[in-house]
């Protein structure tokens, strides 16, 4: 059963059976839940449709979040030109911000992995759609993949980042998306899992402290820089180059870091960047009904 296996068992399933990752993720899922395959890629599609549209409709644009500590992030990076970055990665990082910022604006998102991270994943899909151009079908199965990533590292640490820190929301989100790269452009799942394990490795014991427990700073800009690292760790990946940690035990580790962070550094609103001398100062702005854009 799938929340039994590790990511290893589930390639040599795929590689003894001669069958597509994704084909191998479906059946798995129907033996742990009973859910019908041909039903559960149809679902998917679904949210990959509604995250299309939710990027499409927010990009760039200026959003009123809940206590004003962002929402102009994605309109003023969309305006800006790239001196070094790529279009591919221009595009996702602001569709990233557009979506973190309707999620801090309490409009409508896919949880995916977790509401905090959304905007990593939706960056992701909607560059590979607008920018490369990819199919739907290639993108749907590598929304299948990299839901599988996403599961296991939930059913081994947490996809809560008041359980394991931000590494598990957005060292989560960053390798899905890392994941999902690789498995659209090569169907390769081991070359994907190099991927996701660069990824966790790069962000693991990432703290959740946001200034106020809102999920606006430094959350929203975190989901632009992890569609970064997601690029960098799948492009190593594709040329070839491995993690030495393979996925599976990277998780297990991320699992102890996880367990070994302070209180304060679990969403609390403690430590961390929550508890330097702006935020204080932002918080008695808060409390006061003054509020300045960031």
């Amino acid at each position: 059963m799938i929340e039994k296996m590790k990511f290893l068992q589930l390639l040599n399933v795929a590689q003894k059976a001669n069958q597509p990752f994704h084909e191998v993720v479906l059946v798995e899922q129907m033996l742990e839940d009973g859910s019908d395959p041909l039903e559960m890629k149809s679902k998917v599609r679904s949210l990959l449709h509604t995250m299309l549209e939710v990027a499409e409709y927010n990009y760039g644009k200026v959003q009123k979040t809940l206590v004003g500590l962002c929402g102009n992030n994605a309109y003023l990076l969309s305006l800006y030109e790239p001196k070094v970055m790529s279009e591919f990665m221009h595009t996702a990082m602001v569709a990233a911000l557009s979506v973190a910022e309707a999620n801090a604006s309490m409009k409508k998102i896919v949880a995916c992995p977790t509401a905090g991270s959304c905007g990593v994943m939706h960056g992701m899909i909607y560059a590979l759609a607008k920018v490369m151009r990819i199919d739907e079908d290639r993108l749907v199965n590598g929304l299948i993949v990299a839901g599988i990533f996403g599961d296991i590292i939930a059913k081994t640490v947490s996809i809560s980042g008041s359980v394991a820190g931000c590494q598990a929301e957005i060292g989560t989100a960053a390798a899905m998306a890392s994941a999902m790269i690789v498995y659209v452009l090569t169907q390769d799942a081991e070359k994907s899992s190099h991927a996701a394990a660069l990824c966790l490795k790069s962000l693991m014991g990432l703290v959740c402290d946001p200034i106020g427990g809102y999920v606006e700073v430094p959350c929203v800009k975190r989901n632009a820089v992890a569609v970064a690292v997601a690029i960098a760790s799948a492009e190593m990946a594709l040329s070839g180059i491995k993690s030495v940690i393979p996925f599976d035990e990277v998780v297990e580790a991320m699992a102890k870091v996880g367990k070994s962070l302070p209180e304060e550094l679990r969403e609390t609103g403690h430590g961390g960047i929550a508890g330097t001398k702006t935020a204080c100062s932002i918080l008695q702005s808060l409390r006061s009904g003054v509020v300045e854009e960031n």
